[in-house]
C-alpha cells in the first residue's frame, strides 16, 4: 500500500503554499474592509460606545432633531433616527409641514441635560445604549430616555426609542465593577416574557386579554376604553395591532439588579372609524387632516406607531412604565 498521500512534487508544493498564502491575505483584508471580527472585536464583549462618544452622539441628535422641529424638515434629522421613533418623528413632522410650510411657528429648542449614560457590554451589532436625562419641556423632574442605535460600524448613532419615565419609575440598573451594564438577550428564559415575545404577547393582550401585563392606563384600561368606544352607536371602531420585532424596531433590555430587566419594544396599531348611514365623520384634529389620504366618505383607518418602555421581572407581570404613540398615516374610504 502507497504511504503517499498527495503529490510530493516541490514546485507543486511551492505553488500551492503560495496560492494558500494569497488567498489568506486575500480574506484578510476583505475581512478588514467589511468589518473584520478579529480586527474590530465584534465578536468579544466590549462595552458598545465610550462614554465621550455616546456624549457626542446625544450632541449630534439634539443638533437635528431641533432643525427639523423648526423647519419641518424630515431630511434634517433622518440620519439621527431610527425604528419607532423615526416613524412618529417623520408623522409630526409632514402634519407640520403641510400645515406649516414655511416652519414651526411654535418652535422651541429642545434641552436635554444631566446627561447619565447606561453603556451596556455585548458582541456583534447591532450597538446601543441608553441616554438618561432631564428635558426644558414637561415635568420638571421627569426623566428622558432615549435608547440610541447603531446598525454598523459605518452608519452614526440613531434614537429608536424615546420615553419619558417619573423619577421614581428609573430602576437600577446591574453593572460590573467599571460600571458597564448588562443587556439581556432577545431570548432570555429568566425573565416572565421573553424580550422578542414582548410585541407579540402585548398586541394579543389587547385583542384577548390575559394574565402577562399588570393591569394600568396602557392595558386593562386602554383595552377597556377601547372596547367601550367600538360600541358606541353611529360610529363602529375596529382595531388592528401588529407586533415590530426586526431591525431598530427590535425590543432592547437592560438587567436591573431586582433580577428583572428594563425592556423597550414597538407596536403598530391600526384604527377604523366607519360612520353608519346618514352620519359623518367630523375630523377636526388638523395633523389628521394633513395625513388623510383619499376621500373619507364611510371610513377612516388612523394608523400609529407606539414604542413602550416596561418592566419585565423575573416572576410575575410585566409593568408599564410609559407608552409613547405618534400617528404616522390616516386613510379616508
Amino acid at each position: 500500500m502507497s504511504r503517499d498521500r498527495g503529490d510530493r512534487n516541490p514546485r507543486t508544493f511551492r505553488r500551492r503554499s503560495r496560492f494558500a498564502l494569497a488567498a489568506a491575505l486575500a480574506a484578510a483584508v476583505s475581512m478588514g474592509a467589511s468589518g473584520c471580527v478579529v480586527v474590530h472585536g465584534e465578536r468579544e464583549v466590549v462595552p458598545t460606545a465610550a462614554r465621550a462618544e455616546a456624549a457626542r452622539a446625544l450632541k449630534d441628535f439634539l443638533a437635528a432633531y431641533n432643525k427639523a422641529d423648526k423647519t419641518y424638515d424630515r431630511s434634517k434629522d433622518a440620519d439621527r433616527v431610527a425604528g419607532a421613533l423615526a416613524d412618529i418623528d417623520a408623522g409630526k413632522l409632514e402634519a407640520g409641514h403641510t400645515n406649516n410650510p414655511g416652519g414651526n411657528p411654535g418652535h422651541s429648542p429642545l434641552t436635554l441635560t444631566d446627561a447619565r449614560f447606561t453603556i451596556p457590554k455585548k458582541a456583534g451589532w447591532p450597538r446601543w445604549f441608553v441616554a438618561d436625562t432631564h428635558a426644558n419641556k414637561g415635568s420638571a423632574d421627569a426623566h428622558w430616555l432615549l435608547v440610541f442605535t447603531r446598525s454598523g460600524p459605518d452608519k452614526v448613532w440613531a434614537v429608536s426609542y424615546l420615553t419619558i419615565l417619573a423619577a421614581n419609575d428609573v430602576p437600577a440598573f446591574e453593572t460590573d465593577k467599571d460600571g458597564w451594564a448588562k443587556p439581556v438577550t432577545a431570548d432570555d428564559a429568566a425573565l416572565a416574557v421573553r424580550p422578542r415575545r414582548l410585541p407579540a404577547a402585548y398586541t394579543s393582550y389587547l385583542h384577548s386579554g390575559g394574565e402577562a401585563f399588570a393591569p394600568g392606563p396602557h392595558t386593562s384600561q386602554w383595552r377597556a376604553s377601547r372596547l367601550a368606544d367600538a360600541r358606541k352607536p353611529g360610529l363602529a371602531r375596529q382595531y388592528i395591532d401588529q407586533p415590530l420585532t426586526n431591525g431598530a424596531y427590535a425590543p432592547v433590555g437592560l438587567r436591573t439588579t431586582d433580577g428583572g430587566a428594563l425592556v423597550f419594544f414597538a407596536t403598530r396599531h391600526y384604527e377604523k372609524q366607519t360612520a353608519a348611514r346618514g352620519v359623518n365623520i367630523n375630523i377636526t384634529d388638523a395633523n389628521i387632516k394633513a395625513l388623510v389620504t383619499g376621500e373619507v366618505k364611510q371610513s377612516l383607518t388612523l394608523q400609529f406607531i407606539s414604542n413602550q418602555a416596561v418592566l419585565d421581572p423575573a416572576r410575575g407581570k410585566v409593568k408599564f412604565l410609559s407608552r409613547v404613540q405618534g400617528l404616522t398615516g390616516a386613510q379616508g374610504e
